[in-house]
């Protein structure tokens, strides 16, 4: 389960914000700020060990009246872009563990940003990439990835040990506890789920129980993203939901809508943020676990 936090707009419409997820005026933007006084990508999204930070990018933004370009996400706060552009968190989920290495003689670190895992003077993780790292870790927003000089990445979860000069460095689990305004996200938002697209209707089950029941507009977009199998652009997605509208802004507003309607309505059933996702591309997909299963009933 990755984290999130949920903000809300000063229309009062609500937004949920995942590690990578950007703010500003691109279209491409996960929460677009139509503003000429915010920058095409203004702010990001980015989960530090057990924190949910929002980063300035482009532009800075106020907090408690004070300028400022790094800030740790919690409920209640109000984040400041412009004069009378407002967002206000009002929840934050945070996973209730999070990836760590340790080895011999090396306590259990939290993995962050980007790290390399050196062996001298005895194995440990410092940050940034080094060119002497017997691996490389990051995280991609969804899983965390190792690789070494010369191999491809491959993900790495709790359990796994990485080769450090003959010594094992083992990835684990670490609990995390949460701060004032966090809540935890339970292990049952992992397991697999059962979708089934009817169109006007779209259940979503897991454990063989219906969690959360759709219709109308969100229900159709869920079953667009079943049908096409893959990320698919937001202007496609858009003409297969409103086929009488060829205004491009309006087309982007209303999906922008139903997307944050959908994304809500998951979430309160406890269904993972990252199951209707944005790529940051201009493409919305259907991202599904291995051992989630969709079925096309429409």
């Amino acid at each position: 389960m990755q984290a999130y936090a949920e903000v809300r707009l000063g229309d009062g419409s609500l937004c949920s914000l995942g590690h990578g997820d950007f703010i500003g005026r691109l279209w491409t933007a996960a929460l677009i700020i139509d503003d000429p006084r915010v920058s095409e990508a203004h702010a990001l999204v980015s989960l530090r060990g057990a924190a949910l930070r929002l980063l300035a990018l482009r532009g800075r933004f106020l907090i408690d009246g004070a300028s400022s370009t790094d800030v740790r996400l919690r409920a209640g706060l109000f984040v400041t872009l412009a004069e009378g552009v407002v967002l206000e968190v009002v929840r934050v989920f945070i996973p209730r563990t999070v990836l760590a290495l340790q080895g011999p003689g090396m306590p259990a670190q939290l993995l962050q940003g980007v790290v390399s895992l050196v062996a001298e003077p005895a194995p440990m993780l410092v940050s940034g990439m080094r060119a002497d790292a017997r691996h490389w870790v990051w995280s991609d927003g969804r899983q965390w990835l190792a690789a070494g000089p010369g191999s491809p990445p491959t993900p790495l979860v709790a359990g796994e040990a990485l080769n450090v000069d003959g010594a094992a460095v083992v990835a684990v689990d670490m609990p995390v506890a949460p701060t004032s305004g966090e809540t935890m996200l339970d292990a049952a938002g992992d397991a697999p789920l059962h979708i089934v697209a009817r169109f006007d209707t779209a259940h979503v089950q897991r454990d063989g129980k219906v969690v959360c029941a759709i219709e109308g507009v969100s229900a159709r977009l869920l079953t667009e993203l079943v049908l096409v199998g893959g990320p698919i652009g937001w202007r496609a997605l858009a003409d297969q939901l409103w086929r009488d509208d060829a205004d491009a802004a309006q087309q982007r507003q209303r999906l922008d809508v139903a997307l944050t309607r959908l994304r809500a309505r998951l979430r309160a059933a406890g269904v993972r943020a990252d199951l209707v996702r944005s790529t940051g591309t201009g493409h919305i997909e259907l991202f599904l676990h291995p051992h989630d299963h969709v079925e096309d009933a429409a």
